[in-house]
């Protein structure tokens, strides 16, 4: 029980939380952050989506990494992660068809999503399941973590609502105007910027990279 709960695991699913996060350290998945951000909604759905791929798909590879010619490694990947996502994306239609709308062609390109990518290549190739499973449930959920965030600030400053309930509504008579700035993708890099700065500002180890 105590080798599950290493300190070796338990760096695999802490540290993408925050001081190697694949999003504001690594500077991994910005593409689909910016474009689902508008609405808090639709990012849960996404981070969840993102979290339960590189999860299975980390212990898929993990498992069979043994078996897999060096050559075709690459394909081999590509193939698991578009079976995972192929079936997370008939159950988001099955359940939650109007989230699927919303998320559009972004929930195919996580096939290409170099978080995904990225742990496959430099984890899971070279370790146990156990510790594949950790890495990528970390590095999932710490870019969900950021998509949350962005999206909690956008939606509120941008519609005055979270998850479609008005918030900011009683402000309006006192002259708040919803800010359509915050909708457009350019203010998500604004605000994944200002997470940046945030976190190295208060991580020395981060400020001296």
């Amino acid at each position: 029980m105590s080798e599950l709960f290493s300190k070796n695991n338990k760096d695999a699913f802490l540290l993408p939380l925050g001081k190697n996060n694949p999003v504001t350290v690594q500077v991994l998945g910005i593409c689909s952050a910016l474009a689902v951000t508008a609405q808090l909604k639709p990012a849960l759905v996404m981070g969840l989506a993102v979290t339960v791929i590189v999860a299975f798909a980390n212990v898929i590879i993990s498992l069979i990494r043994n078996t897999i010619p060096m050559r075709i490694r690459i394909i081999v990947q590509l193939v698991v992660v578009a079976a995972l996502v192929t079936i997370v994306n008939q159950i988001l239609k099955a359940f939650a068809y109007d989230v699927s709308k919303e998320l559009s062609v972004y929930v195919g390109l996580i096939i290409t999503n170099c978080i995904l990518m990225g742990r496959l290549e430099a984890f899971a190739m070279m370790n146990k399941p156990w510790p594949s499973f950790l890495d990528g449930l970390g590095n999932g959920l710490g870019y969900a973590k950021i998509l949350v965030i962005v999206a909690f600030f956008r939606e509120l400053l941008g519609s005055g609502t979270l998850l479609g309930y008005d918030v900011l509504g009683w402000a309006q008579q006192f002259g708040y105007q919803n800010n359509g700035l915050m909708l457009m993708p350019a203010m998500a890099l604004i605000v994944v910027a200002c997470i940046i700065w945030w976190q190295r500002a208060h991580d020395k180890e981060l400020q001296e990279k």
